[in-house]
C-alpha cells in the first residue's frame, strides 16, 4: 500500500509541469474566448478564431504529452518494482547463506575445541 502511494507521488510529481503547462494554457484559452465575446468584429473574430484554435491544439498536444509521461513514468515505476523484488530474494539468499556460513563456523569451532 506504501509502494503505490510512492508510486502516485513520483508519478504527480513527474507530471506536475506537464499539468501546470495544460492549466496555463486552458487560462489563456479562456482568457481569449473572453475578449472574442467582448468584441464582435468580423475581423477580429478570425483571428482570435485561429489564436484560439492554435492554443487548442497546443492544449491537445500537451494533454498527449501529459499522457505519454503517465506511461513512461508507470513503465519505469513497473521495472524499478521488479528490480527491487529481484533484489530483496538475492538479499534474503545471501542472509540465509551467511547464517549457514555461520553456524557451520561455530560447529568447527566446537570440533576444534573439544
Amino acid at each position: 500500500m506504501a509502494k503505490a502511494q510512492l508510486k502516485e507521488e513520483d508519478l504527480e510529481q513527474t507530471l506536475k509541469p506537464f499539468y501546470d503547462r495544460a492549466a496555463e494554457a486552458e487560462d489563456r484559452l479562456a482568457k481569449l474566448e473572453e475578449l472574442l465575446i467582448k468584441k464582435g468584429n468580423s475581423a477580429n473574430e478570425t483571428k482570435e478564431s485561429s489564436i484560439i484554435e492554435e492554443f487548442q491544439s497546443k492544449l491537445t498536444i500537451a494533454n498527449i504529452d501529459i499522457g505519454s509521461e503517465r506511461e513512461k513514468a508507470l513503465k519505469e515505476i513497473e521495472k524499478l518494482t521488479a528490480e527491487n523484488q529481484k533484489l530483496k530474494y538475492r538479499v534474503a539468499h545471501l542472509i540465509c547463506a551467511l547464517r549457514d556460513a555461520d553456524s557451520k563456523l561455530a560447529a568447527s569451532d566446537l570440533v576444534e575445541l573439544q
